[in-house]
């Protein structure tokens, strides 16, 4: 299956905004890439980390806000960002344009993972057939 990042088919997320994981699409075991589009005042996740978890932000089309530990700043089609895990690798991605945004986001894959949620005082932890939403302890 080949899939084109500019115009390839997006299925509609709970959240409301477009997304597709083409790792899933082809079982991929170590590696995936999912790819979003954001209408205008849409946001795809809450500003948060992931502790094992390294993703990229490729910016396809549009322009994006980024929220990282550093502040904030616009992305344009062609900015790449890479977030390592832990607290340095915080992002937060919300469209404050007046148009669609598509970008995609390569990372490893794991079987199971946590993912932190500083604003909201949680932890995501996942694996196979598991989720939880833990609050953050001292």
């Amino acid at each position: 299956m080949i899939f084109n990042l500019a115009d390839g088919e997006l299925l509609r997320h709970e959240r409301g905004f477009l997304n597709r994981s083409l790792g899933r699409d082809h079982d991929a075991k170590h590696c995936s890439i999912g790819v979003f589009e954001l209408a205008p005042g849409q946001a795809a996740a809450d500003y948060h980390y992931e502790l094992t978890h390294e993703e990229w932000l490729v910016v396809v089309s549009g322009e994006l806000t980024l929220r990282t530990p550093e502040g904030e700043r616009v992305l344009r089609a062609g900015d790449t960002v890479a977030f390592a895990p832990g607290e340095a690798g915080a992002h937060e991605v919300r469209n404050e344009s007046t148009a669609p945004v598509r970008y995609a986001m390569p990372s490893t894959s794991e079987e199971s993972r946590s993912v932190v949620y500083p604003d909201l005082g949680k932890v995501a932890v996942l694996g196979p057939g598991f989720f939880r939403m833990l609050e953050l302890g001292e």
